[in-house]
């Protein structure tokens, strides 16, 4: 009997290829074949490393790529995704297409038996997204939620949200992605990430979902996603369950220094800080909740970390990109302030640390209220993040009994 093959196209952005890497690897131990489509743009980033991560994996694997539709010289910021989005669905597409009639051609001329036979690409079919996000996107809209009735903006944020079943008690407003708060009142599809959402999810009767989360952690929305789909599968924590070398999915190179700096420290004594591969202009999101004026190139990591160490002193150590799962596990971190994506949410949740939310964007709000209102291992300090907020909110998370038990 001819192996399975399975074509893994994840969306060209660091917390998609981190899961979908790990989903990979869970192939890999099944004894499938995988071809893992990259982008132009990210398997160049990622080099040599690539195939060298590759080949520790599992000879099945395989690297491909097709363009993303972008210049190469485009940063591919998170306020480029618009036309990102748009050169995936079409350069992107027909590069895909063309790929994929291959594959299976020449499976058939050469007689392989591990040609394509199945396919996993997000968002459709997505182990990335958390159950509870993909549960409401489309059905507000239906029910009138959005957009947010009224005079929109900051007004009535706190406002309980209708139709999510299991959610009613504690979604609020303010914990949908923060797009929601801008929709014109003409129209529910002005923004184009929450127009691809709800494209997604349009004609899910039919569709299959896996998702990376667990039944423990999300109950409700999983019951309720499987009423309207097909399938939903929880496989989830991938990270944990599955995982690949740090190498292999990190667009950015680890810089390990810091393990050695976390040695030397006392037990649950560390704050581990990362706002994610997405936030935009860090030294300006940094300035508000630590007093201070760090001006100049955003994207300058050697500014950005001197900007960071004159702010804390000697008693802090900064490094461009971690080994985050190594660095949460560490006996010396007591609390993890994060932006709450759903990588960070669930490898913070595995490893049982605390963690303070400051959420951006996407599903932030979402997976910062869920952790924070049902799970309680979190403190959730989205709209007011201030100095003052910042200092007592990782007091209590360093400091609670209760946040430690959960």
């Amino acid at each position: 009997m001819a192996t399975a093959h399975v074509l893994v196209f994840p969306a060209p952005a660091q917390g998609h290829l981190n899961c979908f890497l790990h989903f990979a690897t869970a192939l890999l131990r099944a004894g499938l074949h995988v071809t893992f489509l990259h982008t132009h743009h990210n398997l160049r980033r990622l080099g040599a490393a690539a195939a060298a991560a590759a080949a520790a994996i599992s000879p099945r694997l395989r690297f491909l790529s097709v363009p993303d539709g972008l210049p190469d010289d485009d940063p591919r910021r998170v306020d480029g995704l618009p036309e990102l989005m748009k050169g995936l669905r079409t350069t992107g597409s027909a590069a895909y297409r063309a790929l994929l009639a291959s594959l299976v051609v020449r499976a058939a001329a050469y007689g392989r038996a591990s040609s394509p036979t199945a396919y996993c690409r997000s968002p459709s079919t997505s182990p990335r997204s958390s159950a509870c996000r993909r549960s409401h996107s489309g059905s507000l809209i239906e029910l009138g939620e959005l957009p947010f009735p009224g005079r929109g903006g900051d007004d009535g944020l706190d406002e309980r949200v209708r139709g999510v079943p299991g959610m009613e008690s504690f979604l609020r407003r303010r914990d949908l992605p923060i797009q929601c708060r801008h929709l014109a009142a003409t129209t529910t599809h002005g923004d184009p990430l929450l127009t691809s959402v709800v494209a997604a999810t349009a004609h899910s009767r039919n569709a299959r979902a896996l998702l990376n989360t667990a039944i423990s952690l999300e109950h409700p929305a999983l019951t309720h996603l499987a009423r309207h789909m097909r399938d939903v599968f929880a496989i989830g924590p991938l990270h944990a369950m599955s995982p690949a070398p740090a190498a292999a999915t990190s667009l950015w190179r680890h810089d390990d220094g810091c393990m050695a700096w976390l040695d030397s420290q006392p037990n649950q004594s560390v704050v581990y800080v990362s706002l994610g591969s997405l936030t935009d202009d860090p030294l300006d999101q940094l300035n508000k909740p630590l007093n201070t004026d760090m001006a100049g190139n955003n994207h300058d990591d050697a500014l950005l970390r001197q900007a960071l160490l004159d702010v804390a002193g000697a008693g802090a150590c900064v490094v461009p990109w971690a080994p985050q799962r190594d660095v949460l596990r560490h006996r010396a971190v007591g609390c993890f302030l994060t932006h709450s994506g759903w990588n960070s949410t669930a490898e913070g949740v595995a490893e049982g640390v605390p963690m303070v939310c400051w959420p951006f964007f996407a599903d932030q709000q979402i997976n910062s209220r869920l952790v924070g209102a049902v799970w309680g291992n979190r403190v959730d300090m989205k709209d007011a993040c201030e100095r003052g907020v910042v200092e007592r909110s990782v007091k209590e998370a360093m400091e609670s009994g209760e946040i430690r038990r959960c």
